[in-house]
């Protein structure tokens, strides 16, 4: 057992409480607490700006909070950043690729980056570029492949440290469908190991439904459901439509919040 696994297996994956972000009188996250076991496979669900990705990053350190605490694998992201970050995988919604390098030569930077030992880099290396299917393009320059293959990419060095947790934002976002299927497919399979937890965060339904086991869902910076995807839909009852439900009722109380 690794050190990160060690911490992962300690307590939970991932602990967020009173998590706040603010931009000037602008709440982009409000009062946000939940808590996420090891080897559980999350989606963080909203509408486009409900403030996912900014919970995203701050879960990675990316952004500080500005009130709050947030830990991974039991580090505190913001008081023990290194530590936190070295048991993270993070593939932004747009990975930040180097077009004039290789798929071998970018994950192996990042693989130093990630302090993976010298003497089992190339092995970890070359076990994330086959996870991910790139060992075809490997060779070839970044700019030369298609945007399917460089979501490839920014998954391999998310994973080639073998972080306890992976954070994915938006990861099947401007793709056509084959490539959709694909990068599903291979979240998947990252998941179904049962090695790392998964937070998947997304404003598309499907991906949920297809990859995760349980919702969190946001609207406006907050909270307003957190339940397993079996209870959501028990009784027969559709992602779509609960979500429908629960979204039209937080539209009412806001517009009574507006009013008063």
């Amino acid at each position: 057992m690794t050190k990160n696994d060690a911490a992962a297996t300690a307590g939970p994956a991932i602990e967020v409480k009173g998590l706040e972000k603010r931009y000037g009188d602008f709440e982009a996250v409000r009062g946000l607490g939940f808590s996420i076991g090891p080897g559980e496979v999350v989606g963080f669900l909203g509408p486009n700006g409900a403030g996912k990705t900014t919970t995203m990053r701050m879960l990675t350190g990316f952004i500080p909070a500005t009130n709050g605490v947030a830990r991974v694998a039991g580090h505190d992201i913001f008081t023990d950043a290194v530590n936190a970050r070295r048991c993270v995988g993070y593939l932004p919604e747009t990975p930040p690729l180097y077009p004039e390098m290789t798929p071998a030569g970018y994950v192996d930077f990042v693989a130093r980056l990630k302090d993976v030992p010298r003497k089992g880099r190339k092995a970890a290396v070359e076990r994330a570029l086959e996870r991910c299917g790139l060992l075809d393009v490997r060779h070839r320059e970044i700019r030369q492949l298609s945007k399917g293959f460089r979501q490839r990419v920014g998954l391999a060095q998310a994973i080639v440290h073998e972080p306890p947790v992976l954070v994915l934002d938006e990861p099947t976002v401007g793709l056509d469908p084959i490539q959709i299927r694909e990068i599903r497919a291979l979240i998947r399979d990252l998941a179904a190991t049962g090695r790392q937890t998964v937070i998947l965060s997304t404003h598309i339904l499907a991906e949920v439904e297809a990859i995760c086991q349980r919702v969190i869902l946001i609207a406006r910076g907050r909270k307003v459901l957190d339940q397993t995807l079996a209870e959501l839909t028990e009784g027969g009852q559709t992602l779509e439509e609960v979500f429908t439900r629960v979204m039209t009722r937080d539209e009412d109380e806001a517009s009574v919040e507006d009013a008063a």
